[in-house]
């Protein structure tokens, strides 16, 4: 029973990537879901406005770092994308900026539910359904924790990248990496 539990662990994990774990993001219609990098705390502060950085709860030195450096070995491994879809949250547009991949463009559909999980679903079916009005393109969306759980079922740490296909009119997970933990 220790043994399998111990197994199970090991598969729940993220992995720290190598050359070969950067493989499933090689494929031509692969979606990648990223998790902003590091930003401290939780949730956003009462007075959020989206409209006002000074509001929000957003990357910290080390979560800055953290996103160049991922953009650094993605560059270093040829990953490219046809498009960059990010959150209107500050932390997630700083991210895919600082990765420094390509244009970004603010895509609704992947802002934080966190505080109204109502939007859980609306939202979700809103992502998924862009997302297949794009089938067959390589595509990296920059987001949130709740929004990669609800497309994913995984729970993702920051800046951990989730590797998806669509396949019958889901996302199928394909990998998990996690490059600067």
């Amino acid at each position: 029973m220790i043994r399998l539990l111990g197994v199970l662990i090991l598969l729940l994990q993220p992995i720290l990537a190598s050359a070969e774990d950067l493989k499933a993001l090689e494929s031509p219609t692969a979606i990648v879901l990223m998790r902003h990098a590091l930003a401290p705390g939780t949730g956003d502060p009462s007075g959020f406005r989206m409209d006002d950085c000074t509001t929000q709860r957003n990357l910290d030195d080390r979560g800055r770092d953290q996103a160049r450096r991922i953009g650094e070995r993605l560059r270093t491994q040829g990953i490219g994308f046809d498009a960059i879809w990010s959150s209107q949250w500050c932390r997630c547009r700083d991210t895919a900026a600082l990765l420094g991949l390509g244009q970004v463009a603010e895509v609704p559909a992947l802002n934080s539910f966190f505080a109204d999980r109502r939007q859980r679903d609306p939202q979700t079916k809103a992502a998924l359904d862009k997302i297949a009005a794009v089938s067959g393109r390589r595509l990296l969306l920059v987001t949130h924790q709740v929004n990669i759980t609800a497309l994913t079922g995984i729970y993702p740490q920051s800046g951990e990248i989730v590797v998806t296909e669509w396949r019958d009119g889901a996302l199928e997970v394909t990998g998990r990496i996690l490059i600067d933990p």
